[in-house]
C-alpha cells in the first residue's frame, strides 16, 4: 500500500534522492523546505523539486505551515537542518534554533496531525571521537583528543588521542552503544533532534527512528557550500584547479557512504516493523583517510598533480577518527551497502566535471581563523 510521505528538507542533497526513491515505489510525496541561499542559490529547480511533487516553501519553525504540510500525511522523513560542524561554532543561535527549535515545532505539530512514523537524520558527529583500543586491547569509549594547546606546544606532538601508557590509541569501528561525546554545537543539535524524535512522538503513539549518518556523498551535493561534506569541498577546489585543503595531517579516518545506500536505509527505516524507536548507524562499514580521499578525488578528475595542501591545524569541534560499525542496521533492518568508495568515486567525479562551483573554502577557513576556531 502506498504511503503519503512528508520530507522536510526534501529539496536538499539527501532529500531529493529520498524523494525520487519514494516516488519510484509509488508513494505520494510532499516537500517542506525553506530553500536557503547557502544550499539553494538558484531556488527550487527541476532537479531539486520534481514536477509531480508538492512543495511547501517555509521555515521549519513555522508551526502554521507545518500543520498544513502534515495534513493527510502517513509518514515523515525529517531532514531539515543546518549542516556544518565549523559554521555551527560561530552561528550558534542559528544552528540551535533551526535544528532543535525546528524539530520541537515538528513534534508539536504532530500532536494535532499524527502520523505512523517519523525518521530523523541524526549524525555520526554525536559520538565525538569514535571507539578506540589501547595497546593492551582495552576498549575505550570516553576518549578526548589532545587540546589545541597540547597539539601546538611541540612540533612532534601527535594529532591522535593518547592512551594511559602515553602511546597513540588505535581507532576501531564505532557501534551505537558507544557513549556520545558532543564536541561541536552541530553535534549537540543533532543529538537533541534524535532524542526529541525518540521521546515526544512516541508519547502520542507515533513511532520514531533515528539514523546516525556518516559521511554521505553522491551527485547533487552543494559544491559551492564550504560547510558541506568534505568530498564535495575537495571536488569544488579541484573543479577550480585548486589543491584540496586538508586540515591536520590528513590521516584522520572517516566512513564515506554513498547517497544511494543512505536512501536504502531511509526506506527501510520508514517501513521495517523492528525499526520503531531505535537508533541505527548508517555508513559503508569501511574507513579511509582524508588524505586518501583528496588524492583519489584528484586522480578521478585526471588532476593527480593537485596534491593535497595540508593545513597543519585543527578546527574547533573536529574529531580525529570516527567510522561506523553497521552490524545493527544489517541484522535488524537488512541494510546492505552496495556502493564502495572505489567503484562510486569515478561516477561522482564525472558528475562534478559537469558542474560549476564557486570555491568558498578559503573564505570559510578565514572566517574560522578570524574567530580563533583554528589552531
Amino acid at each position: 500500500m502506498a504511503d503519503r510521505v512528508l520530507v522536510t528538507g526534501g529539496a536538499g542533497f539527501i532529500g531529493r534522492h529520498v524523494v525520487r526513491a519514494l516516488l519510484a515505489r509509488g508513494d505520494t510525496v510532499r516537500i517542506y523546505d525553506s530553500l536557503i541561499d547557502q544550499v539553494h542559490p538558484h531556488g527550487a529547480t527541476p532537479e531539486s523539486v520534481p514536477d509531480d511533487v508538492e512543495l511547501i516553501q517555509a521555515d521549519i519553525r513555522d508551526s502554521e505551515q507545518l500543520g498544513r504540510a502534515l495534513n493527510g500525511i502517513d509518514k515523515v522523513v525529517h531532514l531539515a537542518a543546518d549542516v556544518g560542524v565549523g559554521q555551527s561554532m560561530y552561528l550558534i543561535e542559528r544552528y540551535v534554533s533551526v535544528n532543535d527549535l525546528g524539530t520541537a515545532c515538528l513534534c508539536q505539530a504532530l500532536i494535532d496531525h499524527p502520523v505512523a512514523r517519523v525518521v530523523v537524520a541524526s549524525s555520526m558527529s554525536v559520538y565525538g571521537e569514535g571507539l578506540y583500543t589501547a595497546t593492551d586491547g582495552t576498549v575505550m569509549q570516553d576518549v578526548l583528543r589532545p587540546t589545541r594547546d597540547q597539539m601546538g606546544r611541540h612540533e612532534t606532538a601527535s594529532w591522535d588521542p593518547i592512551g594511559p601508557d602515553g602511546l597513540p590509541l588505535k581507532p576501531a569501528a564505532t557501534p551505537e552503544w558507544k557513549q556520545t561525546r558532543l564536541a561541536s554545537v552541530y553535534a549537540i543539535t543533532k543529538y537533541m533532534q534524535e532524542r526529541m524524535i525518540l521521546c515526544a512522538p512516541p508519547a502520542y503513539g507515533i513511532e520514531g527512528v533515528a539514523l546516525r549518518l556518516f559521511n554521505v556523498y553522491g551527485p547533487g551535493q552543494a559544491l559551492s557550500n564550504p560547510y558541506t561534506g568534505v568530498l564535495a569541498i575537495f571536488a569544488s577546489r579541484l573543479l577550480n584547479r585548486e589543491r584540496p585543503l586538508v586540515f591536520e595531517d590528513g590521516e584522520q579516518r572517516r566512513d564515506f557512504v554513498h547517497v544511494d545506500d543512505v536512501v536504502q536505509a531511509f526506506l527501510l527505516a520508514l517501513d521495517h516493523p523492528a525499526a520503531a524507536n531505535r537508533v541505527f548507524n548508517i555508513g559503508s562499514g569501511r574507513d579511509v583517510s582524508i588524505a586518501e580521499v583528496a588524492r583519489a578525488a584528484a586522480a578521478a578528475m585526471h588532476l593527480p598533480e593537485l596534491e593535497p595542501e595540508f593545513v597543519g591545524k585543527a578546527r574547533s569541534g573536529d574529531i580525529r577518527h570516527c567510522f561506523s560499525d553497521i552490524t545493527l542496521a544489517r541484522e535488524v533492518l537488512g541494510f546492505s551497502p552496495t556502493r564502495t568508495f572505489e567503484n562510486a568515486l569515478p561516477e561522482q567525479m564525472e558528475w562534478v566535471r559537469r558542474q560549476q562551483a564557486t570555491d568558498r573554502v578559503q573564505e570559510a577557513r578565514a572566517e574560522l581563523e578570524a574567530r580563533g576556531l583554528v589552531a
